[in-house]
């Protein structure tokens, strides 16, 4: 709002700043953060290798876990029920943060049971996570 002065001597107008525009650009700004940083975390973080092609894995001494044909869980070679490979997947991240892991499975392994190891090893706090694959199949 403007004043003026009853004063002939002094002619001052006092105005203020309208800060309506700014609070609704900021709003706009702050629902897209909101909805693009839901978006960014609800992804799993897999590195997937290419079939064709044959990459070594770039970690030294990966997990390696494995789920054969009758859906049985192992870690390097150990067969384990899926709450002891939980155990043990949370001691091997408390031992190495940088711990990676490998994670191959049988193809007629119904996905649910792929889908729960892959929660093991994240909620474990394992980030480096590669999916193998057969690159003759």
């Amino acid at each position: 709002m403007a004043m003026m002065s009853n004063n002939d001597d002094d002619n001052d107008v006092l105005s203020e700043m309208n800060v309506t525009p700014l609070v609704d650009v900021m709003l706009v700004l702050l629902v897209m953060f909101i909805v693009t940083a839901s978006a960014a975390t609800t992804a799993v973080k897999v590195n997937l290798p290419a079939t064709d092609a044959v990459a070594p894995p770039d970690a030294d001494n990966p997990l390696h876990v494995t789920i054969d044909a009758d859906g049985a869980y192992f870690l390097d070679d150990k067969r384990m029920d899926l709450s002891a490979l939980k155990d043990a997947l949370t001691q091997a991240h408390a031992k190495r943060p940088d711990q990676a892991a490998q994670l191959q499975a049988d193809e007629g392994v119904a996905y649910g049971r792929v889908g729960k190891a892959m929660a093991a090893l994240q909620k474990a706090g394992i980030q480096k996570i590669a999916v193998l694959s057969d690159p003759n199949g």
